[in-house]
């Protein structure tokens, strides 16, 4: 009986699993992707029912809803197999590497499509053709909401058929692609709850279409040409046009979009004043116009309506006058950044009234008076980024202790005061910066030695005294800095809540995070002399030496080679002399490497990356040989040392030429007496 009722609940199950399997045509589509190429890959293959693999969904009569896989490592072309998914809701195979155009028609029959993510792949061709469908012009089904094919390289126009039926679309998002032509004027006229269009880094022309002002959901926009409609769109959020070489003016009545939070222009060819109506905004979080030909005097605008602003950066324009007074009232701000304009003038003493104020960039500017800048600035307790490069030219650096408190400065953790031509002595009151990380005072007029306490900042790993007047020698103090010392130092990765741009090694490049200037010490080009401390080995952690261009004498250091992280190593234009120590060649990570023009000798030495930098890296040295050395260079000391062995070999024969001289001569001394004597004897 027992055994009957096992018999009996086996067939009911067998009939349950065959009637709740995944459909076979669907399964047969769902194979017709690569998956195979996967990695790693997918675990497709411990299953006959797809509807249990990995990334796909099943509704209740087993049919595939759902194919969600991004991240996958999927590549190859869609097949068009996939168009006989008709009850597919959720599309997405983002960030994969996907090739070729679209299958044409695929989307044609998917009339229950919701989420259509193919963003992050390599797919293009002109996008109208693979929508269409024997000739006819379907477009996206009535229920689609989402739509993402930004970041690959479509092209052709986007046609307004395309979304003519979209009725429920709320996000569409074709971003840096290749797209051309106008934006479609009939966009949210046929999707009236859209709230995302993003069509910015394409090839589109003309102007914001006038149909945008239906669009009364639209929170965020990134497009093309500014317009004087784009102020209708007064439910605006986010307006976000940057990177798209946009041209002209702000429309005057800008204030129109008093909902708008984040406006983002930035990287564009904008020109004029910021229209007073800005101002009105007054719900503005967000305000970053950087890199464009904004101009005006800043300081006529009345920012104390900004009761919200967190970040403002203007940094790159043409703005004159001096800092805005309002601008102190915006109590919130945490990020301020108006480098590289032309303000003059000096620092409030209003501005410690921003009491959240993190980051603060007024670089090259034409700001005077950098002791009262020192003073004021100290008491701005949450600032951790401060950025007064090419300003207060000429002027003293502030040598009076007092002058920072025993807090002063207490969360600073960039200090950035270069090319201001300053004169004077590194001050004592650096030393109670305790948060310093990066300390910048390259390209000054700075005197007097380097001193050692700088070794007592805990957290500095980026010291850069470059292009000064500094003398002395490199403190050994110096290679016990602890960041650099220790390799259990914790690291901040935090991110800044504006990028920092600095050229390095003649590359413009942004740093998200004070971590990734990574540990570096340069006192290149000044007139530093001695030796090289043998200590330098202890900075481990040390990933850029720059010591060019000074007076040092002596061997280098073997220890440097203990410096396994060292990426960039330039010792070039000293006086030292000696040997490469052949354990230099334990730096595996070394990118960048000069010892040129110095009074080094002997063979580079062999089997090593040293072969693999240019020979300018060691040009100037006279009595070096060996790749990449060309032949002469060898050929000079080869021809130096055979002058050598000849002037050797003279002097030995001359030697044994003359010892048997002097022999002969002995010899002849003694017998020819001998001789006669003998002689005279027998004549006797």
């Amino acid at each position: 009986m027992a055994a009957r009722d096992l018999l009996f609940n086996l067939f009911l199950t067998g009939i349950f699993c065959i009637n709740h399997a995944c459909n076979q045509i669907d399964r047969d589509c769902l194979l017709s992707l690569p998956f195979d190429t996967s990695s790693p890959r997918l675990n497709w293959s411990n299953s006959l029912d797809c509807c249990h693999w990995e990334g796909i969904s099943c509704d209740h009569s087993a049919r595939v809803t759902h194919i969600w896989l991004p991240f996958k490592g999927l590549r190859g072309r869609l097949s068009p197999l996939l168009g006989n998914l008709t009850r597919l809701s959720h599309f997405n195979l983002s960030h994969n590497s996907f090739s070729g155009p679209l299958p044409t028609g695929i989307f044609s029959s998917l009339n229950q499509l919701e989420v259509l993510d193919l963003s992050y792949n390599q797919l293009n061709g002109d996008i109208s053709l693979q929508f269409a469908s024997n000739g006819s012009s379907n477009g996206l089904p009535s229920s689609i909401q989402i739509v993402d094919l930004s970041s690959n390289d479509f092209n052709g126009l986007i046609q307004s058929w395309l979304l003519q039926q979209a009725w429920n679309l709320t996000k569409l998002n074709v971003s840096h692609n290749s797209f051309t032509g106008p934006i479609p004027s009939s966009l949210c006229i046929n999707s009236p709850f859209v709230r995302l269009l993003d069509f910015s880094s394409n090839n589109h022309n003309g102007e914001i279409p006038k149909g945008l002002e239906e669009c009364s959901r639209l929170e965020v926009f990134r497009a093309g040409s500014i317009s004087n409609s784009i102020v209708n769109l007064t439910k605006l959020i986010n307006l976000e046009l940057y990177d798209n070489e946009l041209s002209g003016k702000l429309p005057m009545d800008m204030g129109k979009l008093s909902k708008l939070k984040h406006l983002l222009l930035y990287t564009n060819f904008l020109t004029g004043a910021l229209p007073p109506s800005l101002m009105n905004c007054t719900n503005l979080v967000t305000l970053n116009l950087r890199h464009n030909f904004f101009g005006g005097d800043i300081s006529t605008l009345n920012f104390s309506t900004l009761h919200q602003l967190t970040i403002l950066d203007l940094w790159k324009n043409e703005f004159t006058g001096t800092l805005p007074v309002s601008l102190f009232s915006c109590k919130f701000l945490r990020a301020i950044q108006l480098a590289s304009n032309k303000l003059g003038g000096q620092i409030r003493p209003e501005i410690v009234q921003l009491k959240f104020l993190v980051f603060l960039s007024l670089s090259y500017n034409t700001l005077t008076n950098i002791t009262g800048a020192v003073k004021i600035l100290a008491h701005c307790k949450t600032l951790n980024v401060l950025l007064l490069t090419g300003n207060f030219l000429n002027e003293a650096i502030p040598t009076d202790d007092s002058i920072v408190g025993f807090d002063g400065f207490k969360s600073l953790e960039y200090l950035g005061l270069t090319h201001c031509k300053l004169t004077g002595q590194i001050p004592t009151w650096l030393s109670k910066l305790k948060n310093l990380r990066v300390l910048g005072l390259s390209f000054n007029r700075i005197t007097g030695s380097i001193p050692g306490w700088l070794s007592t900042l805990p957290r500095l790993f980026r010291l850069n005294l470059s292009d000064n007047l500094i003398s002395g020698e490199f403190p050994k103090e110096i290679c016990a800095l602890p960041t650099l010392v220790s390799d259990q130092a914790p690291i901040d990765d935090s991110s800044l809540i504006l990028s920092i741009f600095a050229t390095v090694n003649g590359t413009f490049l942004e740093f998200s995070s004070l971590s990734n200037l990574g540990p570096w010490i340069s006192v290149a080009n000044n007139n530093l002399s001695g030796n090289i401390p043998i200590e330098i080995g202890r900075l481990k952690q040390l990933h850029g030496l720059n010591f060019s261009h000074n007076n040092f004498i002596g061997n280098i250091p073997d220890q440097i080679s203990e410096l396994t992280n060292l990426e960039r190593l330039d010792l070039s234009g000293n006086q030292l002399f000696g040997e490469i120590p052949a354990s230099l060649s334990r730096l595996h990570f070394l990118h960048q490497f000069s010892v040129a023009n110095n009074n080094l000798h002997g063979a580079i030495p062999l089997g090593t990356q040293l072969q693999s930098f240019d020979a300018s890296a060691y040009e100037g040295n006279p009595q070096l040989c060996g790749a990449p050395l060309p032949h002469e260079g060898a050929s000079i000391i080869s021809n130096n040392n055979d002058i050598q062995k000849d002037k050797d070999g003279l002097g030995f024969r001359l030697l044994h030429i003359s010892t048997v001289l002097g022999f002969i001569t002995g010899f002849l001394g003694v017998s020819i007496p001998l001789f006669f004597n003998s002689i005279n004897r027998r004549v006797a």
